[in-house]
């Protein structure tokens, strides 16, 4: 049970990185909030979960058959801390500098989550590095199922922002300029650079 609630903490931070940046999929919720509600970040996040999940799932078998490879998790537990570093500096860049409100959105709430998450090449890089860490790390923990339990300890916070995001724009807040905001990104982003320094360490043991 330890095991759970350590890597579900680990889990819920790292994803918060991703899950709250000021992407594309994003805006678009906020784009499509105003006018649908919070019934439009459902729809984003469902749309969003079809491409997520078969993503998930392939690389969590892919994991499966390398395994027994010499040294691979030493490999993924430095890849993913590089990876981490990399996308944490980016992400700071980008919420101090990046005005979000630029997006009309052309298409419905559901196709939107799926074309801007499919698209969406930092998507498939997080996945592939940063994801791909906790996807090692679950299937250690608990096998084939850890797959499962990692995207639920995931998924769920898609769902939870992307329909906050699209009420609160319904309801006329604008928040992705608020300073507080920003403040909070940066402060994600320090505790994601923290859990780098952890793979790191993790790796040469």
């Amino acid at each position: 049970m330890q095991d759970f609630f350590q890597f579900g903490i680990a889990v819920v931070i790292i994803s918060a990185s991703g899950v709250m940046s000021p992407g594309p999929l994003f805006v678009a919720t906020i784009a499509n909030g105003i006018r649908q509600g919070a019934r439009a970040g459902f729809r984003i996040a469902f749309g969003h979960t079809l491409v997520e999940l078969p993503l998930v799932v392939s690389i969590g078998l892919g994991i499966l058959s390398l395994d027994a490879m010499p040294q691979f998790r030493v490999s993924i537990g430095i890849l993913g801390a590089l990876s981490i570093f990399g996308f944490a500096g980016l992400q700071i860049i980008s919420t101090l500098r990046k005005d979000p409100m630029q997006y009309k959105s052309k298409y419905g709430s559901f196709l939107t989550g799926i074309l801007l998450t499919g698209l969406n090449p930092f998507f498939l890089i997080w996945w592939f590095t940063i994801g791909f860490k906790l996807i090692s790390d679950a299937l250690l923990l608990w096998s084939i199922w850890g797959i499962l339990i990692m995207f639920a300890l995931h998924i769920w916070m898609d769902y939870a922002w992307l329909v906050l995001v699209s009420f609160l724009s319904s309801r006329g807040k604008v928040f992705l300029s608020n300073k507080r905001y920003k403040i909070g990104m940066i402060g994600i982003n320090a505790v994601l650079i923290y859990f780098g320094i952890t793979f790191i360490l993790q790796a040469k043991i």
